[in-house]
């Protein structure tokens, strides 16, 4: 990799926005942040601003950008926007080469696709992009000769075993779970409490993603995540959980070989490798130490107790619209349970029934997607 390569960070206050930054402490002579932008952390995004220098940083709320901020970011030397505008000018600053996509919701779409058209490379993080509207990125970024590349631990996983290998030699993806907090939990989950679900016995996550991964919702969404990033049908794609998290991700070939992915259970690799790309870079992180493992185990999920991730693969066989309509009513639901004012059993049967009811969109644009994640929101809340 010649030269420093430049780079805006959308949902630079968030894990994925911090360990990016770390990964640029250790490689100053490589990287250099030109933009930078979060939702509504307008004070933490200052910080980092201070440290970074970037050119100009974007705080989405726009009820954050008050005059007090603007000032101080421009004694930085700093340009502080806002809002669309702001998401927009940030995502296709001429001198950026990539864009890490880490922002989380809907919001984060419009910028994706701008960064795209704007000719950028583009590290997707946040699985929005690649659930909603994946195959409608990848055709934008085919068109324009954009490379997409995944962030998320499993996909990259998957990308990294299958460089070099024919898509007609490649037989099956195989994504591994940790099993989340309910894997050997014998009981009713009728009546599991929001403390036992956030109870997660191998990662400390946000509390949505926590919720996904104890219904397995998460694995539902990486199936669709990887069928379009990797332009397979949804049936190539096999769920294992493997509650070691040492194997992130699996191929298997035609001729019965199966290649796997191991590492440490780190984000700032796989956040590496997006970033360094072709290369690998030295890092700080501990290495795998194999003589300690005690096992490896995989076992089939129970999709019968978690119905999550078989409606994961109905929206990706449906396809259109419907991967938009799943992970929308799935935000609500799981809000809702975190709220107390649903049942953990009720998340499924939320996202089952806005399904039901949705009018499909076969071939649809970007305002179709947008349109269908409104509509399935509003549906999902009568539901619930």
């Amino acid at each position: 990799m010649s030269g420093v390569k430049r780079l805006t960070i959308l949902g630079s206050t968030g894990s994925v926005g911090e360990n990016t930054l770390r990964i640029v402490r250790i490689h100053p002579d490589r990287f250099r942040v030109e933009a930078l932008a979060a939702k509504k952390s307008i004070a933490r995004l200052y910080e980092q601003a201070v440290e970074f220098r970037p050119k100009v940083v974007c705080v989405y709320d726009e009820s954050f950008r008050d005059k007090t901020w603007v000032a101080k970011f421009k004694k930085l030397g700093v340009k502080l926007v806002s809002g669309d505008s702001g998401l927009e000018e940030v995502s296709t600053i001429p001198s950026v080469r990539e864009v890490i996509c880490a922002m989380v919701g809907a919001v984060g779409l419009q910028p994706i696709f701008s960064a795209v058209r704007a000719g950028k490379i583009i590290a997707v993080a946040n699985k929005e992009p690649l659930v909603m509207a994946g195959s409608l990125l990848l055709k934008e970024a085919a068109k324009r000769g954009v490379a997409v590349l995944p962030i998320d631990s499993e996909h990259s996983a998957l990308w990294q075993c299958l460089e070099n290998q024919h898509p007609d030699f490649v037989k099956k993806l195989i994504l591994t779970s940790s099993g989340g907090p309910f894997r050997n939990f014998r009981g009713s989950l009728a009546n599991v409490t929001r403390a036992q679900a956030l109870n997660h016995p191998k990662w400390k996550m946000g509390p949505k993603i926590t919720i996904d991964s104890a219904t397995l919702m998460n694995k539902g969404l990486e199936v669709i995540e990887a069928a379009n990033l990797f332009r397979v049908e949804a049936k190539k794609i096999e769920v294992l959980i493997h509650p070691e998290a040492i194997v992130h991700a699996l191929v298997e070939l035609a001729d019965g070989s199966h290649l796997a992915h191991l590492g440490v259970a780190d984000m700032r690799l796989p956040i590496q490798y997006a970033m360094s790309y072709p290369e690998r870079l030295d890092n700080h992180l501990p290495n795998l130490d194999l003589t300690r493992l005690r096992g490896l185990h995989f076992e089939k999920p129970d999709t019968r107790r978690f119905p999550c991730l078989k409606l994961g693969y109905e929206a990706s066989k449906i396809g259109g619209t419907m991967p938009a309509v799943l992970n929308a009513a799935n935000e609500i639901a799981v809000q809702a349970f975190l709220d107390q004012k649903a049942g953990f059993l009720d998340i499924p049967k939320t996202i089952e029934k806005t399904m039901t009811r949705h009018r499909l969109v076969r071939e649809p644009g970007l305002e179709d997607i947008l349109e269908s994640d409104l509509w399935a929101r509003q549906i999902a809340r009568e539901f619930i």
